[in-house]
């Protein structure tokens, strides 16, 4: 069919060295889809008002389910019929994003059928998101899918759906099971990922290495990232190789250049200063390391992490929506996650959740709450001490307090004490 509505701004979205959305739905309006041939219409409309043409007109959803469906209603849908009802749906993907193809053909089928055909391969949380469906027809759509095993992700004040990075699918680096973690989490939180019932969102999200290649600290409230706790292992031939150019740094990656400099490259760009470079052997202090896999990035044959292997527990990040931007805390340095024993992370999680659900206000993160209250009173939730590692340097961070009596020969003498030894 041809574009109905005329699109001038929009057709500006077109020029340029870079491909467009406008391209996309035009050529979803071409095929017959009515509702994309609307949206230009309306979007077009919009840009022309400087304004937005959505309203929210209402709970809408699926039977049993709070969450999973996003509603969203024209308000002119005198003039755009094909998007007087434009809900979105989000499907919960399977962990680490791997499909098979006839899959993936399933999900198309229903949605060229049923909805607008447009969709978004995947949401900055992870789900499928199917954009455009009219109120009929989403529990037929849910029934469908359900039938074929999948299910809606989560939306709203409850867990949003849980994602993961390869893991050991792929990933060598890997330290933790991310997959099976993933689905874990995703089966043991089935009631809180569909009823929303929490004061905000809550997302889990788990990198297997300190890659951290989905940036959990930055994007979770509670962000699970694979580590080890033993010494960094390495081949000694295998570094002579790249001081001596026979190996590519980085994997050849990034136009790195054939021969590594290992002082200047790897050993001098180490944020704590722990290696060391004579020339013919690196040595490690690995007390000192952060994991912060650069230099094991850089000689990905020379240095590989330990086998003590576990996962670094982080609270607390979010984007800025409210009171801005944060990134998680440590609150678990190292917890062991063998595969199938996850006992002690889900406990930790629930601690963590009912005290936020207990104590948060509407719309308030917990990492907000972590802010308002102090990090001392989240530790004392979750059962959990005070560790020199929840903080960058003593005395500076105004969550930690500490009572007179708890510090052996009072406050005074202890600060005394570190500006003497660090005036030093």
């Amino acid at each position: 069919m041809a574009i109905k509505h005329q699109t001038p701004m929009l057709d500006e979205l077109e020029k340029g060295p870079w491909p467009s959305f406008v391209t996309d739905i035009k050529k979803m309006a071409e095929a017959g889809k009515e509702a994309c041939a609307d949206l230009l219409g309306q979007l077009e409309l919009s840009y022309k008002d400087k304004e937005g043409h959505w309203k929210h007109g209402g709970i809408v959803g699926v039977l049993g389910y709070g969450g999973g469906v996003i509603g969203r209603y024209s308000d002119v849908p005198e003039l755009f019929p094909g998007v007087e009802h434009f809900h979105t749906l989000r499907v919960n993907q399977p962990a680490s994003k791997f499909y098979k193809t006839e899959r993936l053909r399933e999900i198309l089928d229903i949605w060229n059928r049923r909805g607008s055909g447009m969709l978004n391969l995947h949401g900055s949380t992870g789900d499928m998101v199917l954009l455009g469906a009219f109120t009929e027809e989403l529990e037929p759509i849910f029934g469908e899918m359900t039938s074929k095993g999948w299910d809606l992700g989560g939306s709203g004040s409850a867990l949003r759906t849980p994602s993961c990075c390869v893991g050991k699918a792929r990933c060598e680096w890997a330290c933790i099971d991310t997959q099976d973690l993933c689905y874990t989490i995703t089966q043991e939180f089935q009631d809180e990922l569909h009823r929303p019932a929490w004061p905000y969102k809550f997302k889990f999200k788990i990198s297997g290495c300190p890659n951290d290649c989905v940036a959990s600290i930055a994007r979770s409230d509670c962000s699970i990232i694979g580590t080890w706790r033993d010494d960094i292992r390495i081949n000694a031939e295998a570094v002579a190789a790249y001081a001596g150019g026979e190996l590519a740094a980085n994997g050849g990656a990034h136009g790195q250049e054939t021969k590594l400099d290992i002082q200047a490259d790897v050993v001098d760009l180490c944020p704590t200063g722990c290696m060391a470079w004579d020339g013919k052997t690196l040595t490690i202090n690995n007390a000192e390391c952060t994991r912060c896999m650069h230099c094991i990035n850089m000689m990905p044959q020379a240095l590989r992490p330990g086998t003590d292997t576990g996962a670094t527990i982080l609270v607390g990040a979010k984007a800025p929506i409210l009171e801005g931007a944060q990134l998680g805390s440590v609150i678990v340095p190292f917890m062991k996650l063998e595969e199938g024993q996850y006992g002690d992370l889900m406990d930790f999680a629930e601690k963590a959740i009912d005290w936020w659900d207990e104590n948060g206000k509407n719309r308030e993160r917990i990492g907000e709450l972590i802010q308002r209250l102090g990090l001392s009173e989240f530790l004392k939730a979750v059962e959990i001490d005070p560790d020199p590692r929840h903080i960058r340097e003593p005395r500076s961070n105004p969550y930690i307090f500490y009572k007179e009596d708890e510090v052996p020969g009072g406050f005074q003498r202890d600060i005394a004490d570190y500006r003497e030894k660090h005036a030093r």
